[in-house]
């Protein structure tokens, strides 16, 4: 049902670089490119994008905001989890199972404090 979602950046650059060599991890690529931002995805499915707030403003981490990116894999979660690390995100948990209903997700935050999921269920 998601058709895309957005996260802010006080940074374009920075968060482009991030993104880019993060996403390409999925096998996304740019399918826009803005003024104020970027936005990545791969053909008929939802994508992701990072913007400048359009009003101007600052762009401020939203509490209780998350955005999920689904793997293929528990190998692939534990790849973006590290790569977004390596790229100087911060862990927010460890990838791994979530109870018992073959949840396995890691938690990170980008360079602009927004947070993250990447998740699969495992089989």
């Amino acid at each position: 049902m998601i058709g895309y979602a957005t996260l802010g950046t006080n940074d374009l650059a920075r968060a482009t670089a991030f993104y880019d060599a993060l996403l390409a991890e999925m096998g996304a690529k740019r399918m826009f490119e803005l003024e104020r931002g970027i936005i990545w995805g791969v053909p008929n499915r939802p994508s992701l994008g990072v913007l400048k707030p359009f009003n101007g403003e600052a762009a401020t981490v939203g509490n209780g905001t998350m955005i999920s990116l689904m793997a293929e894999s528990p190998a692939q979660v534990q790849q973006i989890h590290a790569k977004a690390l390596a790229l100087g995100g911060t862990n927010e948990g460890d990838a791994g199972p979530r109870g018992t209903s073959g949840f396995y997700g890691g938690y990170f935050r980008d360079l602009d404090g927004n947070k993250l999921c990447v998740f699969c269920y495992a089989r």
